[in-house]
């Protein structure tokens, strides 16, 4: 998405990303002062300060000049503080807006924020605030900078990938992908079952310097034992009952471009050894033969279990982890990003319609809020399945909640975090009437559910995740402190 909005597109493309522009819109002179000499204080990020006394003069310095952030005074001589930012918006709706006010109303601020506004401050305005605002505001940006490339990098390559996705903690998988693909350096990618590994993997390939080169994949976990070394390294005619023939192993096929090793942590410790010194030296030798074989491989490795737990209880090599743990990418469970169902859903129906000769044309509100309430874990793998069977199972042409064939809901730990589901008993079950206490309980752990789970879907990022919630960041900074969260992604 592009943020150095207010230039024309051509403009962006060699516009310097590093200054950081202000607009602030104040009658009183005084004001703009004190502004300027605030901005122009903080050492990061570099800022460039203008300054007018009313709304029409601001809207003249937007048509001349890029402009990252307006600071307008809430009372104008021309207008109010929501029209210039319901101006602002319409003109430009990526320029932040933050409105400056010398009385703290709780009505003004919401409305602030609900007809789109970045933030607001009150007057008499502090250094420390307008430099929190600033540094907040500049850092967003520059996260979309980063987003803008790395969508346009995924869709230049892969259009024929199945990447939908609408989540922020998606949207930094593939910001590290951007970042480390067109390096050497060997990538560990983490996730439970069905996350979409291997897909990320063949991102990481197909956007690397190697793209011209095999991208060869190996399932360790579907491997015996016996055979997982011949099938990494090779064998020669008559090294072992039945190799009747000289065979290249993963490793030699792989050579020039990538080879994904699946399942790396079901790897036996007397292969670590040998997979070690093939990713440290770039060497490999086939069973019964002392020729050494120099290669030039990159390496993936995916797991769904606990490395660092395995090198703790000597089941897996610190060696070959800190060699394998170069890059790291984790993705998330479907249940840590559930804003990323809906696309999802529509994705599986479109493609499922295609493969199975059915016309369903959408999924039921009542039949997308179950999916949204349900834990998944198996996943995209098991959403996929679950979308597949409610198409050739659907009577009507469009999903509902009979179609989709879910285990209860009630016991699936389906509020995103990975737990059961708090007691959510009638007060007739429980045996009496709900007491305030308990009723302040079952409201708290909601709380702490919703707010949990924004934090989640925005990456950490508790500006994006109190815009999520319709919320104030202050409200969201409260209320988390209130209830005891840590924000998951510190």
């Amino acid at each position: 998405m592009p943020v150095f909005n207010s230039a024309k597109p051509a403009d962006r493309l060699n516009m310097d990303t590093s200054r950081f522009t202000i607009l602030a819109i104040d009658d009183d002179p005084t004001q703009i002062e004190l502004l300027r000499v605030f901005c122009s204080g903080i050492d990061y990020p570099q800022t460039e300060f203008l300054g007018a006394a009313t709304a029409e003069e601001g809207y003249r310095l937007l048509e001349s000049r890029t402009v990252d952030l307006v600071l307008s005074d809430y009372r104008l001589p021309d207008h109010t503080g929501l029209e210039v930012l319901e101006h602002i918006k319409q003109y430009n709706p990526l320029i932040r807006v933050v409105i400056m006010t010398a009385f703290e109303s709780v009505n003004d601020a919401v409305e602030i924020l609900q007809r789109g506004g970045d933030d607001y401050l009150i007057k008499p305005t502090r250094k420390q605030e307008i430099e929190h605002v600033l540094v907040r505001i500049f850092e967003q940006q520059s996260i979309e900078r980063e987003n803008q490339v790395v969508d346009e990098e995924i869709h230049s390559h892969f259009e024929h990938l199945p990447l939908v996705y609408r989540s922020q903690a998606v949207q930094n998988v593939l910001n590290v992908v951007a970042r480390s693909a067109r390096s050497n350096a060997t990538v560990l990618i983490t996730g439970e079952s069905g996350t979409g590994k291997e897909l990320i993997a063949r991102l990481i390939h197909q956007t690397s310097l190697r793209s011209d080169k095999p991208f060869v994949t190996v399932n360790i976990a579907a491997l015996p034992e016996s055979l997982m070394e011949g099938e990494l390294f090779g064998h020669v005619k008559g090294a072992y009952t039945g190799a009747d023939q000289d065979r290249m192993g993963r490793f030699e096929e792989a050579d020039g471009g990538t080879l994904f090793i699946d399942e790396i942590g079901e790897v036996p410790p007397p292969i670590q050894v040998k997979l070690l010194r093939a990713i440290q030296f770039g060497q490999v030798q086939r069973i019964g033969e002392n020729l050494t074989r120099e290669l030039d491989v990159r390496i993936i490795g995916a797991t769904n279990r606990d490395l660092e737990r395995m090198v703790e209880e000597h089941e897996f090599r610190s060696d070959l982890y800190w060699r394998m743990n170069v890059v790291h990418i984790h993705i998330p469970p479907l249940r840590a990003r559930k804003s990323d169902i809906s696309e999802l859903t529509r994705h599986f129906i479109e493609r499922f319609n295609e493969k199975n000769d059915r016309s369903i044309e959408g999924i039921s509100r009542e039949a997308l809020d179950q999916l949204m309430q349900y834990n998944f874990p198996g996943n995209v793998r098991e959403l996929e399945n679950i979308i597949e069977r409610a198409i050739i199972m659907a009577r009507g042409n469009q999903l509902i909640r009979s179609d989709l064939q879910l285990p209860d809901v009630s016991r699936s730990g389906a509020f995103g975090d990975g737990r059961d589901a708090p007691d959510s008993r009638t007060a007739a079950e429980c045996g009496g009437d709900l007491t305030d206490e308990s009723y302040q309980k079952q409201m708290n752990a909601f709380e702490i559910r919703l707010i949990t789970s924004a934090l989640d879907e925005s990456g950490g990022n508790q500006s994006e995740a109190a815009r999520r919630l319709q919320i104030s960041e202050r409200r969201l900074r409260s209320r988390m402190e209130i209830l005891g969260i840590k924000n998951p992604q510190a």
